[in-house]
């Protein structure tokens, strides 16, 4: 295990806004803020914005300083990497921010249909050999339509031209809209 890993996992287990759910547990129970997370953890109405991969959850910070009228909440499963952007959210009292350890593949246990407004993907792992964990995969996609608003939007940051060609792709065999479009990321 790395270095200061397990201090990092029991720092998170102390924090407010960071949730960790075994499967088991998700599974027997459920999860209680499905559908309520406005309501029950960041007591106002402002829209829900997902970072999906959030790693160390630079975006989801940012994002949550630059926009302080909605919600953010960081979605990966390495919980020492989240922990970066869960000690500096919480350092600072930003209460705005919350961090979700879980699969992406399990995102709709967590978010009832409508509940999402934006969705982040910033620099997905391409995933050259495997299909099914592409983010911009139809399986995905048929995953965020499930939670995001009828006007939901999903972002993509890449620097991979085969994420960029591959999404583009998909995409178009899925009929989505694009808004805006751009092969010069920089």
């Amino acid at each position: 295990m790395g270095k200061n890993k397990l201090a990092k996992f029991a720092n998170m287990e102390e924090y407010p806004h960071v949730f960790q759910y075994p499967f088991a547990v998700l599974q027997e129970k459920g999860f209680e803020m499905k559908g309520k997370w406005n309501s029950l953890f960041f007591k106002n109405d402002n829209p829900i914005v997902l970072e999906l991969g959030c790693g160390k959850g630079e975006y989801t910070v940012g994002l949550a300083k630059l926009y302080p009228n909605k919600n953010f909440i960081g979605v990966d499963i390495k919980g020492a990497r989240m922990w970066t952007g869960a000690k500096q959210s919480i350092e600072v009292g930003m209460q705005n921010v919350a961090f979700l350890r879980t699969h992406i593949e399990l995102i709709t246990h967590f978010f009832a249909a409508g509940e999402v407004s934006e969705i982040w993907i910033t620099f997905p792992d391409p995933q050259m050999s495997k299909v099914n964990k592409r983010m911009t995969s139809t399986r995905f996609m048929k995953l965020y339509r499930e939670i995001l608003s009828d006007k939901g939007i999903v972002h993509l940051k890449t620097d991979s031209n085969f994420m960029y060609t591959y999404t583009s792709e998909m995409v178009k065999v899925n009929a989505l809209p694009v808004l805006f479009e751009t092969d010069d990321l920089y």
